[in-house]
């Protein structure tokens, strides 16, 4: 099923009805937009004075569906998630929970190589110097050991915007383009983790007591190429924007339906992530040994 990703950057009142998520002018009360609950993947609310019914909000969580508030700057700042996403929650977690250190490093080493190709393959396609990036990746160990996830970005980010880029959290232009959207691949990722009845907190390799998602930033990794693509396509066409325009969050929507190769079929992205965490959990249980990673067209 194709979700669709909705962004709210104006005063609304969204409330619930027949099954739709009704958007109403708060000053008008004209209906501006109706749209099947079933159909939402993704909500995310960027303006201080958009009210949200409780009914709707409850029908959202029903539905899996992950709700993004930003702050002041315009950012991302919290996610709403149910508490429970699968009706074998408690027998799920167990499989997770008891899962074995050298497994744990196995799938992260996976994951990094996956992240690495997919780098490869954007710089392959921006006809930037990848060559050192395919021995990288044959030289990733279990767990990543050597750290060849570090090295490799050093090359890739050197090479994917300029030599003097810094990639930071709080870094200048276009730091906060890519933030922005590993903010929203973060949710999407947590949203399916959910889903499939796994917490987001016990990761694989990611450990830290302030960190509530964990596992989605283990997950995100071999995703997070699809953001540069998308962010790096929007510079190109809007070299003098430097700043987190409307139409910016609204282009970055289209992360969610992006495509991606996995299990050799083309999907959307929202559905190959949680394709990535079914199988993450079929590893688990020791049902499967290697996880379905997502591939780059």
């Amino acid at each position: 099923m194709l979700y669709r990703s909705i962004y709210i950057g104006n005063p609304a009142y969204l409330k619930l009805k027949d099954e739709q998520m009704k958007i109403i002018c708060p000053e008008t009360k004209a209906e501006k937009g109706s749209i099947p609950v079933e159909d939402i993947g993704l909500v995310m609310l960027d303006h201080f004075q958009i009210t949200v019914s409780h009914q709707l909000i409850q029908k959202l969580m029903g539905n899996n569906v992950v709700l993004i508030s930003c702050d002041a700057f315009h950012l991302p700042h919290g996610v709403m998630l149910p508490l429970s996403g699968h009706s074998e929650y408690s027998e799920r977690v167990k499989y997770q929970l008891e899962a074995s250190e050298p497994l744990k490093k196995n799938l992260w080493k996976q994951v990094v190589e996956a992240k690495i190709e997919n780098q490869t393959e954007v710089l392959k396609q921006r006809n930037c110097f990848f060559e050192p990036m395919l021995q990288y990746k044959k030289e990733v160990k279990s767990g990543d050991a050597t750290n060849m996830e570090g090295i490799a970005a050093q090359h890739y980010w050197k090479y994917l915007i300029s030599t003097d880029f810094l990639r930071e959290r709080f870094g200048e232009s276009p730091n906060p383009f890519f933030n922005f959207g590993y903010a929203m691949l973060r949710s999407i990722v947590a949203r399916a983790i959910v889903e499939t009845g796994l917490m987001p907190v016990l990761g694989i390799f990611h450990r830290n007591k302030y960190n509530a998602y964990c596992l989605a930033d283990d997950m995100m990794e071999p995703y997070r190429p699809w953001v540069d693509q998308l962010v790096m396509q929007w510079i190109d066409e809007h070299p003098q924007d430097d700043e987190l325009s409307k139409d910016f969050k609204a282009f970055m929507l289209n992360i969610a339906t992006t495509d991606v190769r996995i299990e050799n079929k083309n999907r959307p992205l929202i559905v190959a992530v949680k394709t990535t965490i079914v199988s993450l959990y079929k590893c688990y249980t020791g049902e499967k040994r290697q996880l379905a990673l997502p591939e780059m067209l």
